[in-house]
């Protein structure tokens, strides 16, 4: 059997669901602030000029209450990095990825309150933040040549992502 029907999360958020185990990966997330942060400024540091559209991929998001929680990080650390450097607010395009199996569905029921959030916590002067699922194995190609500027996989200790 292949490997990625094997491996996946149960999806939901029922008893047996990721949605409801999901507390170290929480954690470990939380604990990866320092790096994330590191990234989003160096990245906005160094390219020159900064790039106007954002292009961000959380690698193995899951289903749950985490699988908005790292890129939910980044925006923070990239207005913060913006205002920073004098720059105008950025569009984000954001890709979620997981095997074909996550269940995605969950994680789309989470968008609206992750947009409301956004707009309350970020308000107008905001740029938009574009979501969407890009189901596969990372270990294959996801993306276009040249078109993720960071990848995010905090959900995979074992991976060097």
């Amino acid at each position: 059997m292949e490997v990625t029907r094997v491996l996946h999360m149960n999806g939901g958020d029922g008893e047996t669901s990721y949605a409801k185990y999901s507390n170290l990966q929480n954690k470990i997330i939380k604990m990866a602030r320092p790096i994330l942060e590191e990234a989003v400024t160096e990245m906005l540091s160094n390219i020159k000029p900064a790039p106007m559209i954002i292009n961000i991929a959380d690698l193995g998001c899951s289903s749950g209450p985490n699988s908005l929680l790292a890129v939910s990080e980044i925006i923070d650390f990239i207005e913060a990095k913006c205002n920073d450097l004098g720059l105008q607010a950025r569009e984000l395009s954001i890709f979620l990825n997981d095997l074909s199996f996550n269940d995605f569905n969950y994680v789309f029921r989470l968008l609206p309150e992750f947009y409301n959030q956004l707009k309350k916590e970020k308000g107008t002067s905001f740029g938009p933040c574009f979501v969407s699922a890009t189901p596969g194995s990372f270990y294959g190609r996801l993306f276009p040549s040249m078109s993720t500027l960071l990848l995010v996989c905090t959900g995979s200790p074992r991976l060097a992502c």
